[in-house]
């Protein structure tokens, strides 16, 4: 996204101000919790000692793992994007819908019904349907171009207008690698938030903290001469600004999705709002309604009738059941006194 000087921000640093924006909320919500449980009359600088020990509490290291796992995967999709043309790359990296499910059974022994397995492969062949591209092949291939680091090096290049050479034997193993490190990351940090008791801006800024790190390091190793010689902040706009808000506010929304709901939901969500964002575009941007997207639109609609539907009749773990409590008999009509006796001197069964 070009600003007005006609010069593009560099992704990096919009992926670092992300984390910074997050880290910056989250530990004041956690600060404002912390206040309230202490009281008016605690001084400032023991509330905040309070958060700081809640954040490097001993198992404050869990966090690194999906931290880790974030970035690698956003590295693959990278790559993925880099050797893909924009519809193999759309189609196959709705896998991660697949790869979520599958770990959350396996690592957080969640139950699905066959109905939901079915609504979770409509799902996936919906979104993919609805996010394939259109256009040409010669312009599937600039757009793809110009969403990779690759691209963006050779758009501010002399001007060439030679394409870099893909590997698509490359590019799948990224895409696919990046589906399972998504599914995994995702689920075990659903994991992590509902099996402590720290609370979920804890967790946030733990995770931020994490993220902080390689975030910076790909502003140095990426683009560091281009920091030093045109500056952090140059070619940001109100637009830019604005999409690196809503991109850390998702992140958190994302974070309550995860912990007050479960990864596959928020999946079937995101889904969703896919498709609302298709539909603003009628309105604001003249896009037109395609086959694809009414296709899409209905198998995305339908699994998520289907899923809600599989719940009803998911199994449910057998459960112990006590014997049944001993209950007196009451408002029973006994003509014989003898058989009253006889009734409230037998032990339960």
């Amino acid at each position: 996204m070009p600003a007005e000087s006609g010069r593009r921000f560099l992704a990096s640093t919009a992926v670092l101000m992300n984390e910074i924006l997050k880290l910056a909320f989250c530990v004041a919500v956690a600060f404002r919790d912390r206040r309230k449980a202490d009281g008016s009359m605690t001084p400032l600088a023991i509330s905040m000692q309070k958060v700081v020990g809640e954040v490097f509490q001993k198992d404050h290291w869990k966090l690194s793992i999906p931290a880790f796992l974030y970035v690698v995967q956003n590295r693959l999709q990278y790559l993925a994007v880099s050797n893909l043309d924009a519809a193999t790359f759309q189609v196959t990296y709705q896998l991660k819908i697949l790869t979520t499910a599958l770990f959350s059974v396996t690592m957080l022994h969640r139950r699905l019904s066959h109905l939901q397995w079915l609504a979770l492969v409509l799902l996936t062949a919906g979104i993919a349907i609805v996010q394939l591209p259109t256009s040409s092949p010669s312009e599937a291939k600039h757009t793809k171009r110009s969403g990779s680091y690759e691209g963006i090096h050779a758009d501010r290049g002399s001007g060439q207008e030679t394409e870099p050479e893909m590997n698509a034997t490359v590019g799948l193993i990224a895409v696919i690698v990046a589906c399972m490190l998504s599914g995994l990351a995702g689920v075990y940090f659903e994991k992590v938030l509902k099996t402590s008791s720290a609370t979920l801006w804890i967790r946030n800024i733990q995770l931020s903290l994490y993220s902080l790190l390689p975030a910076a390091l790909g502003v140095v190793l990426m683009d560091g001469a281009e920091v030093a010689k045109r500056g952090f902040f140059d070619g940001y706009n109100a637009v830019v600004w604005t999409t690196v808000i809503f991109q850390a506010s998702g992140g958190i929304i994302v974070a309550l999705c995860v912990k007050f709901a479960d990864n596959i939901l928020k999946n079937f969500a995101t889904s969703i709002s896919i498709l609302i964002s298709f539909v603003a575009s009628v309105y604001f941007f003249d896009f037109n309604v395609t086959l694809n997207f009414i296709v899409g639109a209905a198998l995305v609609i339908f699994a998520t009738y289907l899923y809600s539907k599989g719940e009803r009749t998911a199994p449910v773990p057998p459960q112990r059941t006590s014997a049944p409590e001993y209950v007196p008999l009451q408002n029973t009509r006994v003509d014989d006194a003898e058989d009253i006796q006889d009734m409230e001197m037998k032990p339960p069964r």
